[in-house]
């Protein structure tokens, strides 16, 4: 066995980064902190910021392009590289088939190897179960709130002509507002409106 000093791999090799947010309201400045405290250069520092769903991923697209043989990935976690356990195997089988290894920052773990791949393997399907288990108490949380009589969604369009042939006609601000699920203060607001034009 070769002493690491000496193998050429660990001489050549070139440090990249990779951060992703689920959402766009996340913020990826602590994952790229974290990248470049362990020694990876901002320019070699690649970032998605979209739905985990999606398809669409520029900068890992242009990371593929990127690394070479004996590169080595860094993420700071391990549900940051794929959007669910078959997408992060999928991405680790392909960089492994280039000779690039990737470390996962936080969870001290990386693909050299059997058993580090073993170990990613379990430790993705953990996360994934994870993020289940957060999705379905989040909806437990919404049907409860559902149940409260709290509203989801955008606020309803209220049709201005409705309002004023309702009142037209004789009917309350108060029955108006039943009528059409609009607060009364909507109601008032329309009707001063129309006075005022």
């Amino acid at each position: 066995m070769s002493c690491p000093i000496f193998d050429l791999r660990y001489i050549f090799m070139r440090l990249f980064g990779y951060a992703r947010v689920s959402t766009s309201q996340q913020s990826l400045d602590l994952q790229v902190r974290a990248l470049k405290d362990a020694g990876v250069k901002a320019n070699r520092i690649f970032t998605d910021k979209a739905s985990g769903s999606s398809t669409d991923r520029e900068g890992l697209d242009l990371l593929r392009m990127k690394v070479e043989e004996g590169d080595v990935i860094l993420v700071k976690k391990l549900d940051r590289l794929g959007r669910d356990t078959a997408d992060m195997i999928q991405l680790i089988k392909e960089f492994d088939a280039q000779g690039v290894a990737v470390r996962f920052i936080d969870d001290g773990i990386s693909t050299d190897g059997d058993m580090g791949q073993m170990v990613v393997t379990i430790l993705s399907a953990v996360a994934q179960a994870e993020r289940r288990r957060i999705l379905e108490r989040t909806n437990e949380g919404r049907q409860e709130a559902k149940l409260k009589g709290i509203k989801f969604g955008r606020r309803r369009t209220v049709d201005r002509n409705v309002v004023l042939t309702l009142h037209q006609k004789g009917t309350g601000a108060t029955e108006i507002a039943h009528q059409l699920s609009i607060a009364r203060s909507t109601v008032y607001k329309i009707l001063e409106d129309e006075r005022a034009s």
